[in-house]
């Protein structure tokens, strides 16, 4: 951790401010647009899924209550900001960057992301998966809808993750992954801990998966959350659904998007500060 936070300061220009990030690592001629110091994948889902499975690392999918967390916690900024790939999850992000730049990024959701993998994968008939998931609810849901789909899920690669803290070195699920050694892992357990979670795995892990961190779609896709349809996904209503059905859980989530208009008014391309540090 130490060397990545020497790394980090060695990026800083000389105003204290993170320059503008590049394409992920291996994805130089891929099309991308920077947002809030964000490089976000600008092509289809396809060419999402091919560049990860080619060059492994994490992907992350920012929903529009992602952004104000950004200025509030400094170990989710840094993974978020070496992420490997990132897609444009938000709606709301991709509508207020064409208001504001006129600029057109292609949105691509965790939800559909995730449906294309895994139809992709079902194809392979692979089983070689790591499911990282938040409770054992989740995991039933994931062999209840492995058996509906047939799609091969093993129950010795379906990790309950723990509750972590602040920071996050997950040793158990490091010894999994080294033992199994999947083609792919996938993080379903909410953001913000997922994301310090994939970026603690490609740091340590002596091989280089793709790693996906989906966030809430696999509990779309599974049941264990309510169900999303294609048409609402597409229409960036998926929002207005959960809303309706878990008012109690989104509520807050909802009134920490309203920080994004701003964010993105006043620091457009630039990655924001902390909170306390100057503007």
């Amino acid at each position: 951790m130490r060397a990545c936070d020497r790394l980090l300061e060695s990026l800083l220009d000389a105003s204290g401010e993170m320059p503008k990030i590049g394409p992920p690592i291996g994805a130089s001629m891929l099309s991308a647009c920077q947002v809030l110091g964000i490089s976000f994948f600008n092509s289809d889902v396809d060419e999402a899924i091919a560049s990860m499975e080619q060059g492994g690392g994490f992907l992350i999918a920012p929903s529009a209550t992602c952004f104000a967390r950004l200025r509030q916690d400094e170990i989710y900024r840094r993974a978020v900001i070496a992420a490997d790939l990132a897609i444009a999850d938000s709606g709301l992000m991709v509508l207020l960057w064409r208001l504001r730049r006129r600029e057109k990024i292609t949105r691509i959701s965790g939800l559909k992301y995730l449906n294309h993998l895994l139809r992709k994968l079902k194809g392979k008939g692979t089983a070689d998966v790591v499911w990282v998931l938040p409770n054992e609810r989740a995991r039933q849901k994931l062999f209840d809808w492995s058996r509906r789909e047939v799609f091969p899920v093993v129950s010795s690669n379906c990790y309950v993750a723990p509750r972590y803290g602040l920071e996050i070195e997950d040793r158990n699920l490091l010894s999994l992954l080294e033992q199994n050694r999947p083609s792919h892992v996938v993080v379903a357990i909410g953001s913000g801990a997922q994301e310090k979670l994939a970026y603690f795995l490609r740091e340590n892990l002596s091989y280089r998966p793709p790693i996906h961190c989906t966030g809430a779609a696999l509990g779309f896709i599974t049941g264990e959350q309510i169900r999303i349809p294609e048409w609402a996904d597409r229409l960036y209503l998926g929002w207005l659904l959960r809303l309706m059905t878990q008012p109690h859980r989104f509520v807050p989530r909802l009134i920490r998007g309203f920080e994004l208009p701003w964010l993105i008014w006043k620091f457009g391309e630039h990655l924001p500060p902390l909170s306390g540090t100057a503007d």
